[in-house]
């Protein structure tokens, strides 16, 4: 069996560095049009950074796992082609603001029809709005061949992608069930996974009901963060602390604790996108309040990104024109290098529009990913780009924790405290630092969900 896949991003790569590893017997094909990003698979710098990832890509790369940009060559000699590309949020037209924008979806599909010379089984493994696979069927049908279309989503989450491609919670996977084809693409798909995912842990559905549980799954992630992000608010203003209100509520068993951890908001490159074609799809299908309902989610998402900045305008005697802020860090999460609808981004716009001057420190986002997430040069006077969060710090009137990387957790703070303007501030976003200590260190801090400890 040989499996091609076209898209070598976030879930492309990864996926089929574990398919590789577990299937020795199958050759993968990663293929991609950027030719930048093939040769950083094929290096020793990886495009994607995931804990883990770079040892499992060196074990099977060369061997049965392989990143090329010959497209059509390698479409054509697989029996399984999976479509592993963005499906991001339409910015014009027809849907704007809130459909996605299926142009690389389409593409892909008339390129497997050209380049393929025999039937193949294809895989959306890109997150899709619900009845996608009907144009790809289309485009797929023009070309007089039989293809089967199936739907298998991904549920990982950055930082953590190789432990859920290891052991994943469930496998999903929705094709035909009406017709013998369709069964037997299933069960050839499911076959892949059964080598390392146990049997009740691979799901069958129809198409359409997994192409709407991915995006039910993350929307129903994203209101529980949007949830305890409203509640946070409200902590603030009576003196509750939202991590405590956090664990009485998580203990119930019917609600548990995940996604219970207040922040800054949520980001990634599937929360937003899925409840924006969530609303998209409630409104075309005339369902106006249930529309607004998740609406309400993404809007909630947006009011703690600026409650936030607000505060820290407003710690800092509301203003912080010329005032240096340093921003330990841009990622949207801990333990990937990933800045899509990063909280960050909308904050740090929020500074850099009140004339502050940014000191940025991430520990694996690039100066130019930064640059290019705010429209600006990098060569732009008000930002500067350090190596180390202790030369962050320095001259500083506040520091501003948006990412919750470890490090920031053992750093010397007693330290960074003499090195920093007084009064000297800390706004932690995610709620991840020994808040008491730092008081006791000189600092003023102040949390989310917390009010104003100092």
């Amino acid at each position: 069996m040989r499996i091609c896949c076209i898209g070598a991003g976030y879930v492309g790569g990864p996926t089929m560095t574990m398919v590789a590893r577990k299937c020795p017997d199958i050759r993968v094909d990663v293929v991609d049009v950027s030719a930048a990003r093939i040769a950083a698979w094929n290096s020793d710098n990886l495009p994607v950074f995931e804990p883990n990832l770079d040892g499992l890509v060196r074990e099977v790369r060369g061997k049965n796992l392989f990143f090329s940009t010959d497209i059509e060559e390698c479409i054509d000699k697989a029996d399984i082609v999976f479509i592993s590309v963005n499906t991001p949020t339409k910015t014009y037209g027809y849907g704007a603001g809130s459909a996605s924008d299926l142009s690389y979806v389409e593409a892909c599909s008339r390129t497997i029809a050209r380049a393929s010379k025999t039937g193949k089984i294809v895989v959306e493994k890109s997150t899709m709005p619900v009845r996608t696979a009907d144009v790809i069927k289309t485009i797929l049908a023009s070309s007089g061949r039989k293809f089967q279309v199936l739907s298998n989503p991904e549920f990982l989450a950055e930082g953590t992608a190789v432990r859920d491609l290891e052991s994943p919670d469930r496998v999903l996977i929705g094709g035909d069930e009406d017709s013998e084809e369709g069964r037997r693409a299933i069960e050839t798909l499911a076959s892949v996974y059964a080598r390392w995912v146990p049997e009740e842990r691979i799901i069958k559905t129809n198409l359409w009901s997994s192409e709407l549980s991915k995006l039910t799954a993350n929307a129903f992630l994203a209101q529980r963060i949007s949830s305890i992000n409203a509640i946070s608010a409200l902590c603030e203003a009576t003196g509750a602390d939202v991590d405590q209100v956090a664990k009485a509520v998580g203990s119930d068993s019917r609600i548990g604790s995940s996604f219970l951890k207040s922040s800054v908001g949520y980001g990634g490159s599937c929360f937003q996108k899925d409840l924006l074609n969530l609303i998209y799809l409630c409104e075309h299908f005339n369902l106006p309040q249930v529309a607004q309902y998740w609406r309400g989610v993404v809007e909630m998402n947006a009011f703690q990104k600026k409650r936030f900045s607000s505060n820290v305008v407003e710690g800092l005697f509301r203003n912080i024109s010329g005032k240096r802020l340093a921003i330990f860090g841009f990622a949207f999460k801990e333990n990937t290098n990933d800045t899509r609808e990063s909280p960050a981004i909308d904050i740090c716009k929020d500074f850099l529009s009140e004339h502050a001057k940014l000191a940025f420190y991430d520990p694996k986002v690039s100066k130019a990913q930064i640059c290019a997430d705010l429209g600006i040069e990098e060569n732009d006077p008000r930002v500067e780009f350090c190596d180390s969060p202790y030369a962050a710090a320095e001259g500083a009137h506040a520091i501003v924790l948006l990412t919750h990387w470890d490090e920031f957790k053992k750093l010397d703070y007693a330290k960074i405290r003499k090195s920093m303007t007084t009064p000297a501030w800390i706004f932690d976003g995610r709620n991840c630092l020994d808040h008491r200590l730092l008081i006791g260190l000189g600092f003023l801090v102040r949390g989310i969900g917390k009010g104003n400890l100092s």
